[in-house]
């Protein structure tokens, strides 16, 4: 493979897990991320199948991932008196390997080799005949020979060579909240609350508090926390359960992410020598397959570009063919109705789903079968 530098945009997940497999492949890789640093703890991220399991072997990581799993645990789903009301089982919620999205994010970090550029990020990108002239919030201006899209369904590498985020990324009417208030919270059990199109739940390696709540789309500045946080209080307002505790101490949580879960549509994964990855390209539903996605689109563009010797226009084109219908779990729909159903009778309905194990069992195979729903490449062995 000739080495072509690669810019990527974002250090979560699919970045570093990108960087990585190309650095291995020979390429000179920068990382640049608008957060200071990484961001560690957060919600536990989940792998299902063998697909994902041979990705990670793949990556050299399966054994550090298996060492730093937090395991599955059952959740109860409880009423406002904190009456027990059904179980969702650990197999459901943590797949078959369960990991905090910061340590997994620091596994890959500590394995990717290459440059990161924390606190800065791209203001603009001008394709030549030779590559892509960079330009940066605080960096000097640079030329790479790729760039990707790894930043998120707030993508700034997307708004630039695509277009304006509402040509691309549809709401799908829900919100969801991520919040560190303390590990005596759930008092080591995981429960889960609901009231139409609210779900408040606590304990359990999600984060100490999650909540998902239907709204209209919120138009708040992503970089305000304080605003976020009174806009999650705001939609909890008259909540029952342990729901007032926990508004409580939304001010002082350590750290806290409020987002929507949103669609990408997009007709190309590619524009000339720029490339989306992760929810980026496919979007956030809430689904419990972004962080899988992420992990097999970086395995199969790192492989293409190495099959392709580093031509981009050959390696873009097969990891769109590859990805395109194994991302559409990402297209099926949202979590949101099924975590935060949006009537007392949708709930019961929910409930009875884990009450029953025909249909908690059809639920498993449907989980099952989107995550291996690939015929995955061996790029080592060139087949």
């Amino acid at each position: 493979m000739t080495e072509p530098t690669v810019l990527i945009s974002g250090a979560s997940i699919a970045g570093p897990a990108l960087a990585g497999l190309l650095t291995r492949a020979g390429c000179t890789v920068t990382v640049v991320e608008r957060a200071p640093a990484l961001r560690p703890g957060g919600q536990a991220v989940d792998f299902k199948g063998a697909t994902h399991r041979t990705v990670l072997e793949r990556m050299g990581i399966l054994d550090e991932v298996r060492r730093r799993r937090t395991g599955g645990q059952d959740q109860t789903i409880v009423d406002a008196a904190g009456r027990p009301q059904a179980v969702i089982p650990g197999e459901f919620t943590g797949g078959e390997i369960e990991i905090r999205r910061g340590d997994l994010a620091e596994i890959l970090y500590d394995r990717s080799g290459c440059e990161y550029v924390f606190g800065d990020t791209v203001t603009s990108l001008t394709e030549t005949t030779g590559g892509v002239d960079v330009t940066f919030a605080r960096a000097a201006p640079r030329r790479f020979d790729l760039v990707v899209g790894a930043d998120g369904i707030h993508s700034t590498i997307r708004r630039l060579a695509f277009g304006p985020e509402r040509d691309y990324v549809r709401y799908l009417g829900y919100h969801y909240a991520l919040a560190e208030l303390g590990e005596e919270l759930g008092g080591g059990e995981a429960q889960m609350y609901n009231e139409p199109g609210r779900m408040a739940a606590v304990g359990g390696p999600k984060a100490s508090a999650f909540f998902v709540f239907a709204s209209p789309e919120l138009d708040y500045d992503r970089t305000d926390t304080a605003e976020q946080r009174q806009l999650l209080m705001d939609a909890y307002r008259g909540a029952g359960w342990r729901v007032p505790e926990l508004m409580a101490r939304i001010p002082r949580a350590r750290e806290f992410h409020l987002d929507s879960l949103s669609r990408v549509t997009i007709d190309r994964y590619s524009r000339g020598r720029v490339v989306l990855l992760g929810d980026a390209a496919y979007g956030n539903s809430l689904g419990g397959f972004g962080t899988g996605l992420a992990i097999v689109g970086a395995y199969v563009l790192a492989g293409e570009l190495r099959a392709a010797d580093g031509d981009h226009r050959i390696a873009f084109a097969r990891y769109e063919e590859l990805m395109r219908d194994y991302a559409k779990v990402a297209q099926r729909g949202s979590a949101g109705p099924f975590l935060a159903p949006p009537s007392p009778l949708r709930i019961k309905l929910r409930n009875r789903t884990f009450k029953s194990r025909f249909l908690l069992g059809l639920l498993l195979k449907a989980t099952d079968k989107f995550a291996t729903g690939i015929e995955l490449p061996d790029y080592a062995s060139g087949s």
